[in-house]
């Protein structure tokens, strides 16, 4: 598996090609999209939702995109940031992990994950936050199967959904 950093432009849009694959790997994703709220209707994200849900991201100061690629295609995104609004925070955060729904439990979201956390401790941090969405089981799960702990509560900062705050020394 190859991953990769993203860098979709000062205008943080994704080529025509890329940004078919990106709609295709959210669009798998309808279970977790049907609980996140995220897309009007988890049933018929469109390429233009992704762009500027994309787009809305990496606009935030300090973020970047990482895309893994197996077989020549897309099989997981991971956007971070590596400061948080609240400048008590001193970790980076992995804002999601998105990996093709066709190829959950190949190992994608664990390579993705272990990637994202190097490439953090290669720029010195010592810890990496996520926050997971309270009625989201199975990702707490897989974060804690990861080594990830909870350390706090609270509402997340886009849309005030309950979520528990994992945190992982590096």
């Amino acid at each position: 598996m190859l991953i990769e950093r993203l860098d979709p432009g000062p205008d943080h849009a994704l080529p025509g090609e890329l940004l078919t694959e990106v709609t295709e790997l959210y669009a798998s994703n309808r279970e977790f999209f049907a609980l996140s709220g995220d897309f009007p209707d988890p049933d018929a994200i469109t390429t233009e939702q992704v762009a500027a849900a994309l787009a809305d991201d990496l606009a935030r100061p300090e973020s970047e995109a990482f895309l893994a690629r197996a077989g020549g295609r897309v099989v997981a995104l991971a956007l971070t940031t590596a400061r948080h609004p609240d400048p008590a925070d001193p970790d980076p955060w992995l804002g999601l992990l998105l990996v093709d729904a066709r190829t959950h439990r190949a190992g994608h979201g664990r390579a993705t994950a272990r990637a994202v956390e190097d490439h953090f401790r290669a720029a010195g941090r010592t810890a990496l936050r996520l926050a997971v969405l309270e009625n989201n089981p199975k990702g707490l799960a897989f974060w804690t199967a990861l080594g990830y702990r909870e350390i706090a509560r609270r509402k997340d900062l886009d849309l005030g959904r309950d979520c528990r705050v994992l945190r992982r020394e590096l």
